[in-house]
């Protein structure tokens, strides 16, 4: 609001009009700028201030470049990638509302229930086992939670990446022992982009998928050609009236093209095991279970979706060979694995051929971890490790690892 006072002014009667002795007249303080005949009079030319005289007002300064920070950036419809119809974006830090249902009906999906038959029979080989493996695999817990940090209670973030990367050293080691795992690589940070239509929506998976192993030769299809035309009668699982596209990031700024992360003529192009960490120290800054399994199907399909269509062109069909990716989940204690298989890339209808995915929840590698001993009247009740080790976890971690190789 403009401040206003009130100056005495003398003012002429008209005629037969009784001549006041004064009259009240409301004027503005302020002399309004940009009025020709009303400039104010600033202390611009004086080079400093002066109290009485008007602050100028000086053009922007074009210094000859542009600061990124004070960049402006142009109008969304200018953007060269900018289209009209609305794209539903997942990202890493996406969580579905609906978790693994809302999953599979963006993917066009098949839950099973339990790995497949034969990567439970690498699990339970005693072929496949690492010499010493229960030994070492608690030397591995015991490096991350404990021996790794110099802090008494490490946090989530800190043990959670060292596990995992301890595990697939461990893994690794069974390259004597298997010539064909030395035809593998591990990837970190690759980014993934590819977009399909479900009915009249457009979905796209971009991010990181963390870390990737990739192989020189695509896994074995699981599913026999039988079992993948019964899916045809399989009908997909709605949450009518929640939108299938809620928790989903809109955006009108999106490529179509699908973008694998690695570049043409990449020694190791098959997607073999992604591996997604949930770290956060917060509580509330972490994935659930369940919303952790919808990130490890979207992530794998994403992977799978764009190896098909490298291999069998962009044109939706069923596929001649399935593609196949694995992926573990875990938090650092408990673990999720999955295998998908994708059937079809004809992902627009509901009728049809459906994909397979078979998912093993919540396996826990260890009940808990003491950092500090536990003692009680100068006895220790729990010593400094774990307990409640299963080291049925770490034998479906190495099945996983070895499917396709053995």
């Amino acid at each position: 609001l403009k401040k206003y006072k009130t100056v005495q002014e003398s003012h002429t009667p008209c005629p037969g009009e009784e001549a006041p002795a004064f009259s009240w007249i409301a004027r503005p303080t302020r002399t309004p700028r940009g009025l020709p005949g009303l400039e104010p009079i600033t202390f611009a030319g004086k080079m400093h201030f002066m109290p009485g005289l008007a602050r100028p007002v000086f053009p922007p300064w074009d210094p000859g470049w542009t600061h990124p920070k004070f960049r402006r950036l142009p109008p969304l419809q200018e953007h060269s990638l900018y289209k009209d119809e609305v794209c539903y974006v997942f990202h890493q830090r996406c969580r579905l509302l609906e978790g693994v249902k809302q999953a599979l009906w963006l993917t066009k999906t098949k839950l099973i229930e339990g790995l497949p038959e034969k990567v439970l029979s690498l699990a339970d080989n005693p072929r496949n086992h690492i010499e010493n493996q229960d030994e070492r695999v608690l030397n591995v817990i015991s490096h991350a939670r404990l021996w790794h940090s110099t802090e008494d209670i490490p946090k989530r973030e800190t043990y959670c990446p060292v596990i995992v990367d301890s595990l697939i050293q461990l893994c690794k080691s069974q390259v004597l022992k298997h010539p064909s795992l030395a035809r593998r690589i591990c990837a970190q940070n690759n980014m993934l982009s590819t977009t399909w239509k479900r009915e009249s929506t457009v979905i796209q998976v971009h991010g990181s998928s963390g870390t990737q192993l990739n192989a020189k030769d695509p896994l074995p299809p699981i599913a026999s050609r039988e079992e993948v035309e019964a899916t045809k009668n399989h009908v997909l699982e709605t949450f009518y009236p929640i939108s299938p596209t809620i928790s989903l990031q809109e955006c009108h700024i999106y490529d179509v093209n699908d973008d694998t992360g690695f570049r043409e003529g990449y020694p190791y192009p098959y997607p073999h095991t992604l591996y997604l960490l949930e770290s956060a120290n917060c509580r509330a800054h972490r994935f659930q279970p369940d919303q952790l399994r919808a990130k490890m199907i979207l992530f794998a399909f994403g992977n799978a979706l764009a190896q098909a269509r490298l291999l069998y062109g962009n044109d939706p069909k069923v596929l001649e060979q399935p593609v196949v990716v694995q992926s573990v989940g875990t938090d650092g204690r408990v673990f999720q694995f999955l295998v998908l298989q994708l059937n079809t890339t004809d992902l627009a209808s509901e009728e049809g051929i459906k994909n397979l995915v078979w998912v093993d929840s919540d396996q826990l590698l260890y009940q808990h971890f003491w950092c500090l001993p536990v003692i009680k009247k100068k006895v220790v009740v729990e010593p400094v490790g774990p307990t409640g080790f299963q080291p049925e976890t770490f034998r479906k971690f190495l099945a996983l690892y070895l499917h396709g190789a053995v």
